[in-house]
């Protein structure tokens, strides 16, 4: 790093250079007064340069909001649209609004921590308390940005580091009974029988809610039932619909059974009739379930929940999310005795080991009642 002495009246000016900004392109550098004779000058000046090349240096007058903006506009091409918005979602109504006008230098481990705190007892809609999942997130996007800066020479530690968020309360899965699901299926069979078999083909494959979206035609194998996910809808920044591909980035196929493949068919015979009545027909490529009236277009996730939810309040169930037609799969397919492996495979999880995690205690319970059948293999009861 270098550094330069001149003359300033009475004192002498110390300047040191510490390159160039990384976001306006121009030269960089610290300026101290000093007063006394040249060799101390020349001296403090050396100092100096060891200190600001110790402590980095952030882009002049560069904030914390600053970071942020810089940071997501570098990784938002390797990240999908849905983790994109969740990203700007944090930074824009949690981040920014409290610590995006402090200078990124200045940014101290405890203000970070206050700002958590207040997030928590009033950082949600209309000053309510904000859950810590959502104040962990924050922490998440803020730490990542903190560590880009890191990397970029903006800063030599990362304050959030050592930061202490709130801890995550793992939820309670609540899947719905075989009951609940039957009923909510018959529902929407009487009301948007296309619908109903969404419902239907979600219980039975556990696929998640944008890989029933992003199905088309092509990928039901009726023949040998069977359905290939490949990919999944998400909604972009801006509500775009955009065809990605799945969240483990992987296609899978599974079996399908006899009643479901006659679902299928119901739907089938629904879209085509639908396309016909508007001189259209239903082609491979056209999306199964759609609004569309020739499959052009796929049913947008959010929109599908509205549909659910509004089925589910019609019909005086629970309070209860699509997604957890997902979670009715995986239980009662590891209730069942089915290997963990298999459960994962169907479900898309990276691995088993993703599955074990998410329904642990099933499995547990599951692992109790094989416990049961082998200790009465060993003991049978005696008379």
């Amino acid at each position: 790093m270098r550094g330069h002495l001149r003359r300033r009246g009475n004192a002498w000016e110390l300047r040191a250079y510490v390159g160039r900004d990384s976001v306006t392109g121009q030269t960089r550098c610290r300026t101290r007064t000093f007063r006394g004779g040249k060799r101390e000058a020349e001296a403090a000046l050396s100092r100096f340069v060891d200190e600001v090349g110790a402590t980095g240096v952030a882009p002049s007058d560069a904030t914390v909001g600053t970071l942020l903006n810089s940071w997501l506009s570098l990784v938002n091409e390797d990240l999908s649209p849905t983790t994109v918005r969740n990203y700007q979602l944090a930074i824009d109504n949690y981040l920014v609004p409290h610590i995006g006008n402090i200078r990124l230098t200045k940014l101290q481990t405890a203000a970070i921590d206050r700002l958590y705190r207040e997030l928590r007892e009033r950082g949600g809609k209309d000053g309510k308390p904000l859950s810590p999942a959502s104040v962990h997130h924050a922490h998440s996007v803020l730490r990542k940005a903190l560590q880009q800066a890191l990397r970029w020479g903006w800063l030599k530690s990362n304050p959030a580091a050592l930061a202490t968020p709130p801890k995550k309360r793992t939820p309670q899965l609540n899947p719905p009974d075989p009951t609940e699901v039957i009923a909510l299926i018959e529902s929407a069979m009487i009301t948007n029988p296309v619908f109903g078999g969404f419902l239907h083909l979600a219980a039975t494959t556990g696929a998640r809610r944008g890989e029933i979206c992003a199905l088309r035609w092509r990928d039901i194998d009726f023949e040998n039932a069977k359905l290939l996910i490949s990919y999944a809808i998400v909604e972009g920044t801006r509500g775009e619909l955009i065809e990605k591909d799945t969240k483990t980035h992987a296609s899978r196929r599974i079996a399908l059974d006899d009643f479901t493949i006659d679902i299928l068919h119901q739907v089938r015979r629904q879209m085509d009739d639908r396309a016909a009545a508007v001189g259209g027909a239903i082609v491979p490529e056209s999306f199964v379930f759609s609004r569309s009236a020739c499959g052009e277009n796929p049913l947008p996730p959010n929109e599908a929940s509205a549909i659910f939810r509004k089925i589910r309040d019609d019909s005086g169930m629970r309070q209860m999310r699509l997604h957890d037609f997902r979670h009715f799969a995986a239980t009662r397919l590891l209730a069942a005795g089915v290997p963990v492996r298999t459960v994962s495979g169907r479900l898309g999880h990276a691995n088993a080991a993703t599955t074990l995690g998410v329904y642990a205690h099933f499995i547990e319970a599951s692992d109790r009642d094989a416990a049961n059948k082998l200790g009465a293999l060993v003991h049978p009861s005696r008379d």
